[in-house]
């Protein structure tokens, strides 16, 4: 026997399913010899790369994780004290492994499927719940992406909530964070809204003002009573945004109880890591006659099928995929995950804990202001929740030096320090940084009586500003305090979620694949997640690394210059390109263009994205094949070209669709002085075979939560960075607190420099252990297994569109329409689905009463011939009600999805089997996932809004009724 002592396991094996046996099947039934082959007849020619990607070689999943320890030493995991909007935080153990690390939460999607989503549903609930407590507000959306960005849209909402039509100004307070301030700056221009900076206690609120904002605590940690602003904004007419500290809202009046009209803010501190800058779920809370201009995810109570207490996403008419250029927002991922985890947070603590936390910190900053004052420093926040200000003068440099030393972080600016506290504080840590402050005025330690200040320690907050009311009281906050009662209820809510651990889930558009185990493991170390997105750079190193590798690798990919990290969601990298295309005609002297070219068939974030970036929708027909009709384009483009701004397309197509005339296209936008801005929604059908760059485009936005590997987290994390060519480069965000700005930078559009840091390190495991082979080949796979889905399914439903050769790109179009005629409706396969147990794929997208399928490259054959066997037996159904031998009232597609209380209950009045319900094909009986609830009644649920807990037994008591 011969010993192969140089072999080495290769994850290309373990990202892409199919083996060479199965794919030698499947390329037969699709009728070609070769994958190559079938690329040939799938991918224009004259778009292919002529060399491969030049990437380092591929790393298995042992070295990879051995060298990523290696770099992540270079980040110098300094006690933080920095506080401005970011602090450590116990992750209590139960939350991490079961949620957090656990592929049954973060490998879900979005719940546009409520009846297999019911427990995700819920802790979105609770989070909405949690979030309406502590603020004191009447509703609360389901998270936003971060901080800065939820204060823009409260600024929007403010703005398209005027009255006077000529109000154009908005006042910021100028202790907000700055990087909030950065934000607003960003997405104020497009709409031209003016921005005054100043201060709250002396501005002079004027006619021209729509709005106000202000944080509470302020920025510099000072607590300050806004009640006399709030009631002079509103005899002006001016509707107030408070940005508050949620833990400090359990012992802080809220702001809802002294009129505050939206309140936003940041979770992170409920359980979630710093990571650099996120994911963190940010909240939006505001008053119920706004919830039809509220942005972002509304989660609301209805009924079932039989009456029965369900969840579904509510007010769905508000989202971009309906409003397009009128929505709300161009929000298309939240920070589901993470917003779980908050509320999770808030279900294990209770009321009493949180406050607990709350006050110990506040407890510990009162201890240290008193001890420096003690040293002979002058703290000025004369009421303040868990940071202290300190004016240092002439000692700032050597308090900084002898910090730095002691490996401990502040907040400088100027010769003023903020020092903030959080809950893994103790008070032997408040005892180390008064030891630096004693030691620089050559003092010792034990020149402060500690025990003496303990045991005199008193508020800083003022008797008016404590907070009296009740939060957190619904029994759900009130009962899981234990880990044993917190698991099983963590694994209770798990069980009623159907995730990528139950089967393959096709969503055209959305690209659910495999997301690795090694490449989720580094995500909680701790070198990753807790560093603070403010530390100094030399203490940084180990992320530097990562991004600058990431940044080649992604420009190598894309073959753009440069990347910008920063856009923490896709539809944010969508607002991001446009604004950079805005900055360079502004910057060439063509600011008067904004006249956007969008297809027909574009997803609905790009026409949002481009209204909020001050530009003018102009709408491109496609033609009977689903492509770019060229001609209109020309007209289009020759018609607006004084004013043409730029085009924003997706490829391959949103109809799955290689387009042939991509590069025509392209030409004719630059012939036209205009932009191309690619959706890189689709970029898992690019990646190692074709590239934006070669296409053609000027800038792209890249899913990384789809073609990257970053799980979509039952509706976040998501990241969106840009890719752009080298004369759009000096345009990419900046930053106003780490310089990371390229001369003629826009201003931040995410709170954090480089977005949500911490997964980052999932799409540079994912590129390093593919390598450049490994990445070509998961593209054409992707080819393969939708191709071999379109050729075993294409004789029982229509494909919608195929390209030049009759082939796919990786997702096609099922055509369910002519159902229409029997009464079926494309929802009712998708419900009907979950009883085979399977995720609906993309339902009525980018055309109505279609499903888009993508199987990706992970899914292996036996996953896809279950698939496409359980497609095939719906058809059966149909036919059968066709052939009227199925009611056309009452049969297993209107009415599933079927229960296991409705298959098991005593009484079966449907005029089919309980096996032809429950079990439909063999394979169900090996592994059955149950819906948790019967079909959801979307409109009950809109009627009558409940958006947070009610009392279960109260609800259902107002049902009988």
């Amino acid at each position: 026997m011969d010993l192969n002592i140089n072999f080495k396991e290769k994850f290309e094996d373990r990202h892409i399913a199919p083996d060479g046996k199965d794919a030698a099947e499947m390329l037969k039934v699709i009728g070609v010899d070769s994958i190559d082959e079938l690329i040939a007849q799938t991918l224009p020619e004259k778009i292919g790369l002529k060399n491969s990607l030049n990437l380092p070689d591929p790393k298995s999943e042992f070295d990879y994780l051995n060298n990523l320890k290696q770099v992540a030493s270079k980040n110098k995991v300094f006690k933080s004290y920095i506080g401005q909007g970011y602090y450590d935080v116990i992750v209590p153990g139960v939350i991490q492994r079961n949620i957090l690390e656990n592929p049954g939460w973060y490998t879900q999607y979005t719940p546009y499927q409520a009846e297999i989503a019911q427990g995700r549903l819920q802790a979105l609930l609770n989070f909405q719940t949690m979030v309406i407590d502590l603020t004191g507000m009447e509703i609360a959306n389901a998270s936003l992406l971060d901080e800065g960005t939820a204060a823009a849209e409260a600024m929007f909402m403010q703005y398209s909530l005027r009255k006077n039509s000529q109000a154009d100004t908005f006042f910021v307070s100028e202790k907000l964070f700055p990087q909030t301030i950065d934000i607003l700056k960003t997405r104020s221009v497009p709409y031209g809204i003016k921005l005054l900076i100043g201060n709250h206690e002396t501005v002079e609120l004027g006619e021209n003002m729509f709005g106000a904002i202000v944080q509470y605590p302020a920025g510099d940690g000072s607590v300050y009573d806004y009640q006399d602003f709030a009631s002079a904004a509103h005899e002006k007419g001016i509707k107030l945004t408070v940005v508050a500290d949620l833990l400090s809202l359990s012992i802080l009046t809220p702001p809802g109880e002294w009129g505050a009209d939206i309140v936003v803010g940041n979770s992170q501190r409920f359980g979630v890591p710093m990571g650099f800058g996120g994911p963190h779920a940010a909240f939006f809370a505001t008053k119920e006659e706004y919830k039809r201009s509220m942005p972002g995810r509304i989660i609301g109570v209805t009924i079932d099928s039989a009456g029965d207490y369900a969840l579904r996403m509510a007010l769905q008419t508000r989202e971009q995929h309906i409003r397009r250029d009128k929505a709300t927002s161009n929000i298309c991922t939240a920070q589901a995950l993470l917003a779980i985890m908050a509320s999770m947070y808030a279900v294990y603590h209770g009321p009493k804990g949180i406050k607990a936390i709350a006050e110990r910190t506040h407890g510990l900053a009162v201890l240290l202001s008193d001890a420096l004052k003690k040293l002979g420093y002058e703290q000025l926040n004369t009421a303040y929740f868990d940071t202290v200000k300190v004016d240092l003068g002439e000692l700032c440099k050597s308090v900084h030096a002898e910090a730095i030393d002691n490996e401990l972080n502040f907040h400088y600016s100027g010769n003023t320090i903020t020092i903030s506290l959080d809950e893994t504080t103790s008070v032997n840590e408040v005892k180390e940084i008064v030891r630096v402050f004693a030691k620089v005025k050559a003092k010792k330690l034990a020149d402060i009586d500690f025990d003496g200040l303990l045991s005199t320690i008193a508020t800083s907050i003022p008797q008016q500003l404590i907070r009296r009311s009740e939060y957190l009281s619904h029994p759900l906050f009130n009962t899981h305090h234990s880990e044993h009662e917190m698991l099983r209820y963590i694994k209770s809510l798990e069980a009623k979620d159907l995730s990528l651990c139950h089967s393959m889930i096709a969503l055209g558009s959305c690209t659910m694949k495999l997301n690795a185990t090694t490449e989720m493991i580094p995500v909680t170390w701790p070198e990753f997640s807790k560093m603070h997105p403010f530390a100094p750079v030399d203490q940084t190193g180990g992320y530097m690394q990562l991004f600058s590798e990431l940044n080649d690798w992604l420009s190598e990919i894309t073959g753009f210059a440069a990347m910008s990290l920063q856009p923490n969601a896709g539809a944010q990298g969508e607002y991001a390109g446009l604004m950079v295309i805005r900055a360079y005609h502004e910057d060439m002297g063509n600011g008067h263009r904004n006249i956007a070219l969008i297809p027909a068939s574009a997803h609905g974030t790009n026409p949002a994205s481009a209204a909020m970036a001050g530009m003018k929708i102009v709408v491109v027909k496609c033609d009977e094949k689903g492509n770019i009709d060229v001609d209109d384009l020309k007209i289009k483009a020759e018609e607006h070209k004084d004013d043409l701004s730029c085009l924003m397309v997706t490829y391959p197509s949103t109809h799955g669709v290689y387009e042939e005339s991509i590069i025509e296209v392209c030409e004719i936008i630059h012939q036209n002085g205009g932009q191309v801005y690619m959706d890189g929604a689709n970029m898992n059908a690019q990646v190692g075979l074709t590239s934006p760059a070669t296409i053609g485009a000027d800038v792209c936005h890249l899913n990384l939560h789809k073609t990257f590997c970053i799980p979509h987290g039952g509706g976040g994390p998501g990241m969106g960075p840009i890719g752009v060519a080298k004369h759009l480069v000096s345009y990419l965000p900046g930053h106003s607190v780490v310089d990371i700005n390229q001369g003629k930078s826009i201003h931040a559009v995410s709170s954090a420099p480089w977005g949500s840091a911490s997964i980052l390190v999932i799409s540079h495991a994912y590129i390093a252990m593919m390598g450049a082979e490994g990445l070509t080949n998961a593209t054409k796979y992707a080819i393969l297994n939708a191709n071999y889905i379109k050729s075993r399914l294409e004789n029982h439903y229509p494909v919608l569109y195929a390209g030049a050769k009759g082939r796919c790109a990786h997702e096609m179009i099922l055509d369910c329409r002519s159902f229409k005629a029997l009464g079926i409706e494309v929802a009712d396969i998708a419900k009907r689905l979950m009883d085979y147990g399977f995720h609906a794929p993309t339902v009525s997208f980018p055309v109505a009463g279609t499903l888009m399928v993508e199987p990706t490259e992970s899914e292996p054959k036996h996953e896809l011939d279950r698939f496409c066997d359980a497609m095939i037996s719906i058809r059966k159904e149909i036919g059968k009600i066709e052939a009227g031998e199925m009611d056309k009232a009452s049969n297993p597609l209107k009415n599933a999805p079927h229960t296991a209380r409705l298959v098991t209950a005593n009484d079966w009045d449907k005029p089919y089997t309980r096996e032809q319900a429950a079990f439909p094909l063999p394979y169900v009986h090996e592994f059955k996932f149950w819906p948790s609830v019967g079909r959801v009644n979307d409109t009950y649920g809109d009627r009558t809004l409940i958006c947070a807990c009610p009392p279960l037994e109260a609800y259902m008591e107002e049902e009988i009724v």
